[in-house]
């Protein structure tokens, strides 16, 4: 893998090594989240919640093909994806993706243990998932046995009786939203006051556009990869529109066989 932005002395040397793999603390240190002396002031560094999102793209925009995220990603995109889930506090998914993708809780990673407990977080990421309606199957193991209990963000108009078959789970319902909708911002925020400031949303493309109108989003890993599929698949946000584009800034860039693995921070 190269690193072709920023353009820095590791730039030279990753540039000369084409075709090694990086390790996965390589990894990590690329994908560090925010608060250190030369990132951005917000992050955990700050005591603020930091959102990014992980998706992937073909060239002409889908974000899936046959319904799935996978046929369009590579070996080392699912190595950014386990490492951008190692790092962070909670997972943010919404409910049609844990159906789609048959989501499983997070796992500990030994390779990671050593990270995590330096930076005071837990053997694995929470994975929060939401959902209006709660209509998702709780006997799945996200909710039966995962290694750190899964939470649940839905609004305050959510059926009585769908929480109760939730939480005999063992699972944590949050309410952050009005009526039957959760709202981004109170998400985040209830997600921060949990003491979850390193969030991580994988999608789907609905809720991501959703955190998109909201202005929550920090930072967007997007991995462009090397096909076309044509057809009406999706686009990697959907959903409600903005009045006005919101402005990212490239912080870092990196390939290898033609994906290109794509860092972009809030203007």
């Amino acid at each position: 893998m190269r690193r072709l932005f920023p353009v820095t002395q590791e730039t030279v040397i990753t540039t000369a090594e084409p075709g090694r793999e990086w390790t996965l603390d390589e990894l990590a240190d690329a994908y560090a989240y925010p608060g250190n002396p030369n990132g951005p002031q917000r992050g955990p560094g700050g005591g603020e919640p930091w959102l990014r999102a992980n998706m992937v793209s073909t060239l002409d925009g889908a974000a899936q093909h046959d319904g799935r995220s996978h046929p369009i990603s590579s070996a080392t995109d699912m190595r950014i994806f386990g490492t951008l889930r190692a790092l962070a506090d909670v997972v943010v998914v919404g409910a049609e993706t844990v159906r789609q993708e048959g989501y499983r809780p997070a796992r500990a990673r030994k390779e990671f243990a050593a990270r995590r407990e330096a930076a005071g977080q837990g053997p694995a990421p929470a994975v929060a998932v939401v959902s209006a309606g709660l209509e998702l199957d709780f006997s799945l193991p996200l909710f039966t046995s995962p290694l750190v209990p899964t939470l649940i963000l839905t609004g305050a108009a959510a059926d009585p009786h769908r929480i109760a078959a939730a939480e005999k789970t063992g699972t944590r319902v949050v309410v952050a939203g009005d009526g039957m909708g959760v709202d981004p911002a109170r998400a985040v925020h209830a997600l921060a006051e949990l003491g979850h400031t390193r969030l991580l949303t994988e999608g789907g493309p609905r809720l991501l556009g959703q955190m998109i109108a909201a202005g929550v989003l920090d930072e967007l890993c997007l991995t462009v990869s090397p096909m076309l599929t044509a057809g009406d698949a999706q686009r990697i946000a959907g959903g409600p529109s903005v009045a006005v584009p919101h402005h990212f800034t490239l912080a870092s860039l990196l390939e290898e066989d033609g994906f290109l693995f794509t860092r972009y921070h809030r203007a």
